[in-house]
């Protein structure tokens, strides 16, 4: 999405040159190159991503109540040729190493918890991301009776959608969501549309490398975050349109 932007400023530059707007062409080359240095170096995605993950803690409180819930949402899948299979993609690991320590906090604590993991096949891969995730969680020693499936999503929009029933018949006292640290604003965001108001956990947090010269990681981050503010601003215009669904009460066990 960087890129889309860099681009698009160098193609305004250019027509406004063949429209005799040299000036404001020149503008709009200076900006492009201006901007490409800046995400590149670090300081626009160390920007966009520190108001994103903001102070989302990386840990639950530790008052566990007799019953919680943990939705764990996806981050992908790849397929390892090698062995002919399906695993986590390289971003889904924190997200379900957090679970896994929250499950463990949980049960030591004498709490019932189960772990919802949402996540449909997206990427059209052959298996829904919450299934391949679920065989990581048993091969974690987390019993398949502790884990909800919720294979259908196909964003992060469907995860809260179909996560609600799922939840309000678990009917736990307490929900934690996991996720990735620039991924929870947007995430809540839209949990909290239907009625879900769970205690944010961060699975990861991402920082730039600075830099004298452009780093592809800077771009990186920068995409993942370009990515979370285009969410969350259209989540805003398409309550403005009437285009998302209503607005849900809170769930039961949700304050």
């Amino acid at each position: 999405m960087t890129l889309l932007v860099f681009v698009l400023l160098g193609l305004l530059g250019f027509a406004l040159g063949r429209l005799k707007r040299r000036g404001l062409g020149r503008v709009c080359y200076a900006l492009a190159l201006l901007f490409f240095w800046g995400v590149g170096c670090g300081a626009v995605p160390s920007w966009m991503s520190r108001d994103l993950q903001g102070d989302y803690a990386s840990a639950a409180p530790a008052n566990w109540p007799a019953r919680s819930a943990i939705v764990l949402l996806g981050a992908g899948t790849f397929r390892d040729e090698a062995h002919g299979r399906l695993e986590p993609s390289y971003f889904a690991n924190g997200r379900i190493l957090t679970a896994v320590m929250l499950y463990r906090e949980c049960r030591a604590a004498g709490g019932d918890c189960k772990v919802l993991v949402s996540g449909g096949d997206a990427q059209d891969h052959g298996a829904p991301e919450a299934e391949v995730y679920r065989d990581a969680l048993l091969r974690a020693d987390i019993p398949a009776t502790d884990l909800i499936v919720e294979s259908r999503s196909l964003s992060t929009w469907q995860n809260a959608q179909f996560s609600k029933p799922l939840l309000e018949a678990d009917a736990a006292q307490r929900v934690l969501l996991v996720t990735s640290g620039t991924h929870l604003r947007r995430s809540l965001l839209y949990f909290a549309h239907f009625g879900l108001h769970p205690v944010p956990v961060r699975g990861d947090y991402v920082t730039p490398m600075w830099s004298f010269y452009p780093v592809a990681w800077n771009f990186t981050v920068a995409d993942a975050a370009l990515h979370e503010y285009v969410g969350i601003a259209r989540y805003h215009v398409y309550n403005a349109i009437g285009w998302n669904a209503p607005k849900a009460s809170a769930a039961a066990g949700q304050p």
